[in-house]
């Protein structure tokens, strides 16, 4: 794929393709781009593969601006914008394996409706409880 432009906003990163076609991913999937200035973003190079940028050491392949799952889901984008919960404590809060939790906040598995309820649930009660402690 060559690539004719890249350009972002607050929340994306967007690759416009030699054919023409605009695509875009979440930066939610990429924090040192999404925390990166303007400058910094602006100081990538093009490779065979995707895009690379070297101050900031993260890559984002041509391939992934067309996963179907490019935009992160409901459960995704809450714990990829709240990097100060502990994966590993909080399932075993919730009684669910540690890496089964972080498979489905990483695309490699998709939870049933009922176990994305239940880890929902969690976070709600998770959250009254801290709104308790301000009561």
């Amino acid at each position: 794929m060559e690539t004719i432009n890249i350009w972002f906003d607050k929340d994306y990163i967007y690759l416009k393709n030699k054919k023409g076609e605009v695509l875009r991913q979440s930066l939610l999937w990429y924090e040192r781009l999404k925390n990166a200035s303007n400058e910094e973003r602006m100081q990538y190079t093009i490779g065979f593969t995707g895009i690379h940028w070297r101050c900031l050491d993260e890559d984002i392949s041509f391939e992934s601006f067309e996963y179907c799952d490019a935009e992160p889901t409901e459960l995704q984008r809450f714990f990829l914008s709240h990097k100060e919960i502990n994966i590993s404590e909080f399932a075993k809060r919730i009684g669910i394996n540690a890496t089964l939790l972080r498979n489905y906040i990483n695309g490699f598995k998709t939870p049933s409706k009922e176990r994305e309820k239940e880890i929902f649930d969690s976070i709600h009660k998770l959250g009254q409880e801290y709104l308790n402690v301000l009561a």
